[in-house]
């Protein structure tokens, strides 16, 4: 499997409860945090449920 890096570039302030849960799943909790994953459907399912809060590269 590929491994993405993810990085969270907005606030999860004022946004819907399932998207801040989804951030803290991801392990995201600070804006500029980077996290490594594996690129499995399940994650690619979260990233693109909360794209707009963060930016997503291959690795």
């Amino acid at each position: 499997m590929a491994k993405v890096k993810v990085t969270q570039v907005r606030s999860t302030i004022k946004r819907p409860k399932n998207q801040k849960l989804t951030m803290q799943a991801l392990g995201l909790t600070k804006i500029g945090k980077t996290i490594e994953v594996e690129a499995n459907p399940a994650i690619e399912g979260m990233i693109r449920k909360v794209s707009h809060l963060v930016t997503v590269e291959n690795v």
